[in-house]
């Protein structure tokens, strides 16, 4: 049998029952024999090209499920080839494989379209979890779940939409940014959910609500009696994403001894509980967002620029919903059929002026304000059609927010008391002055509750006595 076409005894079968099969790409025989040896015992059938006209020959001839390719080869480079497999426009992913590693080469390798991107000696164990990753990839048409698609046709959202598809079939770190109430946690979770780590565990995480004293334990996790009050062992957040995704939300609210550690986790997919004498190893794809300019901290030393270079390989920008308002008629109209299901009751219906007035709007809160609105008309609303006036699309000025929000309250008390019982009518107005808020805030409960006056904690009991819950982002 020809060294280049050495197949696995144990073969490996997709669901389809078809044998599953790699192309290994190097220039060198002894590294193409070794990575073939060590496909072939874990069951997958390979074969072998020595150049970059050779690989593209047998791309021609042969369906794989995965390229595996050397950065430097005899008539060319890797990334030629990635850029070929991208054109092809097929599901094959390609991992670049390297004794020249540097992080040039590897942002390269990986915006051109690379899988991942692993330097020379590759470990069996790492080579294992390479390909196990790559060939549980999902089919491109494979939907995101009901309430889980980001809606729009406008250009900015199907270049999103398009983007995140990409994204999705990498290993490539990915740095989301976009205002707060832009839907960067839902593009976090539709990369996840179209990625290998579909399977497993989505873990969101706000790095601005942890308190700065709790924040190692809860990332990392700690051993029993590490602290007083540890009276058992507990996984942290690392841990509990094991094999799926981190999403790392506001990283730029980590403290600088966070980042720290932060990066060494990253670089060495390993972390210590606190109270530990060793590391454990965690295999998580890291996503990060903010809201804020995360090269302008850098600059002024509040971010570190080595962990900013980890995590920002590839740049997801969400759009502002003002940039997408063709896209506020399908957006509204899916969540005004949410909240009824989740009422029991018919759809509330737009009319076509208060449709207008939102299609004006500017919306500072984008999707979540639209969320916002919209919760609070279907209350307000007396009739099964929301007009303007129920929209109430009066935002707060800036030079004195906390004096009107409060002020809010004030003069929509002395507005149709006698209307309804006292305690109802409280509760009605409470809960428009509290949306408010969150509406002019993005649903940042800790601003909302400075801009009303009150601390975090009555807040958070009020939202609960009242029913307001964190909007599920539908559309966005």
């Amino acid at each position: 049998m020809k060294r280049n076409e050495r197949r696995g005894s144990g073969r490996v079968h997709g669901g389809s029952g078809r044998e599953q099969r790699v192309l290994v790409v190097d220039d060198e025989p002894d590294i193409r024999e070794l990575l073939e040896l060590t496909l072939a015992k874990i069951g997958l059938g390979v074969d072998s090209a020595g150049s970059v006209a050779e690989a593209k020959e047998r791309l021609r001839a042969t369906r794989y499920q995965l390229c595996l390719t050397d950065m430097r080869l005899a008539d060319g480079e890797g990334l030629e080839l990635v850029r070929h497999i991208a054109g092809l426009a097929g599901d094959l992913p390609v991992a670049v494989i390297t004794a020249y590693g540097s992080a040039e080469n590897a942002v390269a390798a990986l915006k051109a379209g690379a899988f991942d991107y692993v330097s020379k000696p590759v470990g069996l164990n790492q080579l294992r979890t390479l390909v196990k990753s790559a060939l549980s990839l999902p089919e491109r048409s494979t939907a995101a779940p009901q309430g889980q698609q980001l809606l729009g046709e406008s250009a900015p959202m199907r270049e999103v939409r398009d983007l995140i598809a990409k994204l999705a079939r990498t290993q490539a770190p990915v740095y989301i940014t976009g205002e707060s109430g832009s839907g960067k946690e839902l593009a976090a979770r539709l990369i996840h959910l179209g990625g290998a780590q579909r399977g497993h565990a989505f873990v969101p995480v706000n790095c601005g609500a942890i308190p700065e004293t709790l924040m190692e334990s809860e990332l990392f996790g700690y051993r029993k009696g590490a602290f007083t009050g540890a009276n058992q062992d507990r996984d942290g957040f690392f841990q509990a994403a094991h094999g799926g995704t981190l999403f790392l939300d506001e990283v730029a609210e980590l403290p600088l001894h966070m980042q720290v550690l932060l990066l060494r986790a990253i670089q060495e997919k390993r972390v210590r509980k606190i109270g530990a004498t060793q590391e454990d190893p965690v295999e998580v794809r890291v996503i990060s967002a903010t809201h804020q300019n995360l090269a302008a901290l850098v600059e002024t030393g509040r971010f570190r620029r080595d962990l900013y270079y980890r995590l920002n390989v590839i740049e997801l920008k969400m759009p502002s919903l003002r940039d997408c308002l063709e896209d506020v008629k399908i957006i509204a109209e899916t969540m005004l059929q949410r909240l009824a299901r989740q009422s029991g009751a018919e759809p509330s219906r737009l009319s076509g002026p208060a449709l207008q007035e939102l299609e004006a709007y500017d919306f500072p809160g984008n999707v979540r304000e639209l969320e916002n609105i919209l919760e609070r008309a279907v209350a307000l609303s007396s009739e099964a059609q929301i007009n303007p006036d129920d929209l109430r699309l009066h935002p707060l000025a800036d030079k004195d927010d906390g004096a009107q929000a409060q002020a809010a309250v004030a003069g929509n008390a002395t507005e149709g008391a006698l209307g309804s019982p006292l305690p109802a009518y409280l509760d009605r107005v409470e809960r428009e002055a509290i949306l408010a808020a969150l509406a002019k805030t993005g649903f940042n409960r800790t601003a909302a509750a400075k801009l009303l006056g009150l601390t975090f904690r009555t807040l958070r009991y009020r939202m609960q006595r009242l029913g307001i819950h964190e909007p599920e982002q539908d559309g966005r």
